[in-house]
């Protein structure tokens, strides 16, 4: 239920943080309309955009008196965004959280507003201004991009988000501490700032207006190759720890199996193969249950309660590809027993994936 009303005071709880580099003359129009707009305090950085822009931010801070913070050099959106918040929390001790805004226009005052009025009656969520990529208007390399990034959170992460590159959000003030930790400096900080979420801040949308200028106009200091580069790096290094964790394990598996084949061949000769195979896998298993609760999933949950559910996950997934390789190798018996058995192995490793993501390593909040 909303609280009400939501009051200049209560507004000034609230600081809009927008990053700038090498903006123009819109800048300028933009920030006159939101000082008629709302009465929060406005911090302004300047990522290094150099002497020529040195009037716009003069006029912002004589002017409109906003705070303005300073790099020397271009040290990317991430640094600066957790430079502000590491200045807000400093500076403003009752501050309640704040909204953070981009500089080429394409947020209107009237969006950051409701984005700060949904924070005030969700203090302890993310909230997110999230735009209409299917309306008329939008470049299609932002609406597919958009579209790919939003397939690769749900994907990898679990998290359904529709909009995952906003840079309007409002953000409460106790994960605005949290995420001065958060990795990265440029563009993909805002990425993993989601990804923190997933545990740490629950998530709301609100629908703000599509702005896109004409081609001509509209300027942008992402570089689709590199900074692209930069945020699906995130997700395939998540993976990839897995993908080690799953084949190193498998390399410790046959060394132990190796190993207790010597040992026992001549002492038990009839069962020494199964022995050996059972012993290796409790190993091997053990091995890459820890490493996935250490390393890959950065789980806090109790150790008991995971190792259950992953040996328990183990269990189902050993029996699934034997029956389900048995089963296939009657159907299709033109098909070698080892090509069956790889695509259906590949098919669990994915499947475990999730499983081991979304019900066995999930953090506590």
């Amino acid at each position: 239920m909303s609280k009400l009303p939501f009051t200049s005071a209560e507004q000034n709880k609230y600081k809009i943080i927008i990053p700038a580099y090498e903006p123009d003359e819109r800048l300028l129009t933009f920030i006159k309309e939101l000082k008629n707009t709302l009465s929060s305090e406005v911090i302004i950085i300047d990522d290094g955009s150099g002497p020529e822009y040195e009037y716009i931010f003069k006029t912002l801070s004589n002017d409109y008196d906003c705070i303005v913070l300073k790099h020397y050099v271009n040290m990317g959106k991430g640094r600066a965004l957790k430079d502000a918040f590491n200045y807000c929390l400093n500076t403003y001790p009752d501050m309640t959280g704040c909204v953070t805004a981009d500089s080429d226009g394409q947020h209107t005052p009237f969006d950051i507003f409701k984005c700060m009025q949904e924070l005030y009656n969700n203090p302890d969520r993310l909230i997110l201004g999230c735009r209409d990529f299917s309306t008329d208007g939008v470049p299609n390399k932002s609406k597919y991009g958009n579209r790919i990034t939003t397939f690769v959170v749900k994907l990898f992460c679990g998290m359904k988000i529709s909009d995952t590159q906003t840079g309007l959000r409002a953000i409460p003030r106790a994960f605005m501490s949290k995420v001065l930790t958060t990795p990265g400096e440029r563009f993909e900080y805002e990425m993993n700032m989601l990804i923190d979420c997933k545990y740490e801040c629950p998530i709301k949308e609100v629908s703000i207006e599509t702005i896109y200028e004409s081609k001509d106009n509209h300027r942008t200091h992402f570089d689709p190759i590199r900074d692209s580069y930069r945020i699906y790096k995130i997700f395939g290094k998540m993976f990839l720890h897995y993908t080690i964790s799953s084949l190193s394990s498998c390399v410790v598996d046959l060394l132990f199996f190796s190993m207790f084949c010597s040992a026992f061949k001549s002492l038990i000769p009839i069962y020494y193969v199964t022995i050996a195979t059972v012993l290796a896998r409790i190993i091997s298993a053990s091995y890459n249950y820890l490493i996935n609760y250490k390393l890959v999933f950065h789980s806090n949950d109790g150790y008991v309660k995971t190792g259950t559910k992953y040996f328990t996950l183990a269990l189902v997934q050993m029996t699934l590809s034997a029956f389900l390789v048995t089963v296939l190798n009657i159907l299709i018996p033109v098909i070698p027993e080892t090509g069956i058995k790889v695509v259906v192995d590949v098919c669990l490793f994915f499947i475990s994936y999730y499983v081991q993501r979304e019900f066995i390593f999930k953090k506590i909040k």
